[in-house]
């Protein structure tokens, strides 16, 4: 289905970094302009441009959870360019996919939102219970995509968690060196962890740690309970009073995992939840927790084009403090 073509006006921001994101990018010491410029890119970018706060559409879910799955509900989403248009139309800071959906639309948007190129995945017709993703695109290609990041997903507690952080520390050093930014998926998952243990607080904020100690720029982390998993870690809770009984006091306390919040940190906004209150309430106490923002796939990709619009509207709005 053709969907009519909606870029957003062009932030007064644009062109011109803000003390907030000066700020930001003074903390990635070791960076060359390049990977700066393109960091400060994603800040610069969409409704929330200049303030430090970000709003990312992510669309890995046909490759990560199948195609019905992800697109029936919805079907103009089983074509790619419907999500750079929704991602447009939303003014969202970038547009995250694999390497296949950013190829097919590329160059009718060359140069319009920012890119994140998932360069590994993982597909659900062999859930094994410790994954292990695929490399399934590379430095070259985001170069050759005009894509501003290369995105990557890591388990923390999977078997193979020591591959992938081998693998991340080689493709974020490629990915440097070419002047591209570093986006992070970091999702606590294996036979090691309860399933309620994988969003454990304890647990969000050492995924947040591990990915900070990776390179990464920006890190992805699901929703923190108040769980606590590890019986060491529920001492150490315990004995520091850690403030972790609302929401926002979680977001805090990962944001502290990494690096005392000193490195962008955004949440997942998990599956689709058919009350929006419920998202924005939420969305509310990440950024009282002051978390950087979300990255909302299923939320937005699965509502009606329009619904999904004032629904990410509202959300942005939320985030710059225009709504309480």
């Amino acid at each position: 289905m053709a969907v009519a073509k909606t870029v957003p006006t062009a932030s007064p921001h644009v062109g011109r970094n803000t003390d907030r994101v000066r700020e930001i990018l003074s903390w990635y010491e070791s960076d060359n302009p390049g990977s700066k410029t393109n960091l400060a890119r994603l800040m610069n970018t969409g409704r929330l441009a200049g303030t430090g706060k970000f709003v990312i559409l992510p669309v890995d879910q046909g490759f990560e959870h199948g195609p019905a799955r992800s697109f029936a509900v919805n079907p103009s989403g089983y074509d790619p360019n419907y999500h750079f248009e929704l991602a447009l139309a939303a003014g969202c800071n970038a547009y995250a996919a694999p390497l296949g959906f950013i190829e097919a639309a590329a160059d009718r948007h060359a140069g319009e939102i920012p890119l994140i190129l998932k360069a590994n995945n993982h597909d659900v017709l062999h859930d094994e219970k410790d994954p292990l993703p695929a490399v399934t695109a590379g430095v070259r290609d985001a170069l050759r995509l005009g894509c501003t990041a290369i995105g990557f997903t890591i388990y923390p507690g999977s078997a193979h968690a020591q591959t992938m952080y081998q693998q991340l520390r080689e493709l974020a050093a490629e990915a440097k060196a070419h002047g591209l930014a570093v986006v992070v998926w970091s999702y606590p998952r294996g036979t090691s962890l309860s399933k309620e243990g994988e969003t454990a607080i304890d647990v969000a904020a050492y995924a947040a740690q591990i990915a900070a100690q990776l390179g990464a720029h920006i890190i992805k982390v699901k929703l923190p309970s108040a769980h606590i998993e590890q019986p060491e870690a529920k001492k150490a809770y315990e004995k520091a009073a850690v403030p972790i009984a609302t929401l926002s006091e979680r977001v805090k306390h990962v944001l502290q995992g990494a690096f005392d919040g000193h490195r962008i940190v955004i949440f997942s906004g998990g599956a689709k939840k058919e009350n929006d209150e419920a998202v924005f309430d939420e969305a509310r106490a990440i950024r009282d927790g002051g978390g950087f923002g979300s990255i909302i796939g299923r939320n937005s990709f699965q509502r009606p084009r329009e619904h999904a619009l004032k629904f990410l509207e509202t959300i942005m709005k939320i985030y710059a403090g225009e709504i309480q």
